[in-house]
C-alpha cells in the first residue's frame, strides 16, 4: 500500500467511537494514508449551528493526532478550505441522473423513514465522488457500509473518462478482514443515531456503563454480542479459550471485556487530552494541511476544466 495514494474521511459529527476507529480510523494510521479528510461539508447535513460545527471539526483533528496519525506523513485537511471539492461536483452533477442518485442507500433511508431529503443528503455521493478522485486516490479504506460510495466514485470517474477523456483514476474500497461493520451494544452496527456506541476516548466509568449494558442472548453460554467487540481486542485462539473457561458467566465475561478496553483505551486517552491542551498547534496542523491538500485538488480540477472545454486555450 505504501506505493499508492490512499485517502479516507470522517465527518465531525460527534465522540468517535470503536466502530469509527476500528472501520477507517485505525486503517489511515496503519496504511499510512496520504490524505486524512475532515468532511465538514457531509457534516452540514446533519449539524447547522456555527459554535458546534467549529468546536466538532477541531476534535476531529484531535481525535486523529491522538490515534497516532503523523501529520508529516499524512495529509490531514478539511474539506471546505478547498473550494475543488463543490466546483468539480458540480460537473459531475451534470453528468449523472436523479435515477442513478435514488439507489444511494443515504438517501432510500432516509425517504423510507419518511424524511424530508434535503438536496445535500440526495447529492451526497456525488460530492464523495469529488472528495475522492481530486486527490487520484487509488485505495479508500470504509467501513462495509460505505463501500456503495467508492463504487460511486468509480462510476462517475468512468462516465467522466468515457464521455471527456481518461482523466480519473478509478479507486479501490479497501475493507479491513472482520471488522467492516463493528457491532454495537445492540448487536446492530455501531452507530451514533442508535446510541448503541463505546466512545473511543471513553472514561473507566463510560467504559463499564456501556459494556454493562450489551444486550446478551440465551444461545449456547456465549453471549455473541459481547463476543464480537471483544474480538476486536484479542486474537481468537486467546479469545476463544476465555469464552470456553467462561463459558455461561456472562458477567465475567463482560468484566474481562471491560477490562480489555480500560486497557487499550487508557494510553489514548491521555494523549489526546496533552494534544487538546494545545489548540495553536492543532489549528495550525490543519491549515497546512489544507494548504498542502489544495495545491492537489486544484491541479487535477484544473486537468477537468481543461478536458470539459471550458479552460479557453490559444
Amino acid at each position: 500500500m505504501a506505493e499508492k495514494i490512499i485517502l479516507s474521511g470522517i465527518k465531525p459529527t460527534g465522540r468517535v467511537h470503536l466502530g469509527n476507529y476500528f472501520g477507517a480510523m485505525k486503517q489511515l494510521v496503519d496504511m499510512n494514508a496520504t490524505y486524512a479528510m475532515i468532511a465538514d461539508y457531509h457534516t452540514l447535513n446533519f449539524i447547522q449551528n456555527k459554535e458546534e460545527m467549529q468546536n466538532l471539526i477541531v476534535e476531529a483533528v484531535i481525535d486523529h493526532l491522538a490515534i497516532g496519525l503523523d501529520p508529516k506523513k499524512t495529509i490531514l485537511f478539511k474539506q471546505s478550505d478547498i473550494s475543488a471539492h463543490t466546483e468539480l461536483t458540480w460537473i459531475f452533477d451534470t453528468l449523472v441522473t436523479v435515477p442513478y442518485l435514488e439507489r444511494a442507500h443515504a438517501y432510500k433511508d432516509a425517504e423510507a423513514k419518511g424524511k424530508e431529503v434535503s438536496a445535500g443528503t440526495f447529492n451526497y455521493p456525488v460530492l464523495m465522488a469529488s472528495d475522492i478522485l481530486l486527490y487520484d486516490a487509488d485505495v479508500v479504506p470504509v467501513g462495509a457500509d460505505q463501500k456503495q460510495h467508492v463504487e460511486y466514485a468509480r462510476d462517475i470517474a468512468g462516465k467522466f473518462n468515457h464521455v471527456f477523456g481518461e482523466t480519473f483514476k478509478l479507486p479501490e474500497p479497501f475493507i479491513m478482514k472482520d471488522v467492516g461493520v463493528v457491532p454495537g451494544t445492540d448487536g446492530r452496527k455501531m452507530s451514533k443515531s442508535y446510541g448503541n456506541t463505546i466512545p473511543l476516548f471513553a472514561t473507566d466509568e463510560e467504559i463499564t456503563k456501556a459494556v454493562m449494558s450489551i444486550v446478551t442472548d440465551s444461545g449456547e453460554g456465549t453471549p455473541t454480542n459481547v463476543y464480537a467487540i471483544h474480538a476486536l481486542f484479542r486474537d481468537k485462539k486467546d479469545l476463544d479459550a476465555l469464552y470456553e473457561e467462561k463459558k455461561g458467566k456472562y458477567k465475567d465475561l463482560k468484566e474481562a471485556l471491560i477490562e480489555d478496553i480500560k486497557k487499550f483505551m487508557t494510553p489514548l486517552r491521555e494523549k489526546r487530552k496533552m494534544i487538546a491542551a494545545d489548540r495553536d498547534t492543532v489549528l495550525q496542523i490543519i491549515k497546512e494541511g489544507s494548504e498542502r491538500a489544495k495545491a492537489a485538488a486544484d491541479k487535477k480540477l484544473l486537468e477537468a476544466k481543461k478536458a470539459i472545454g471550458v479552460i479557453l486555450e490559444d
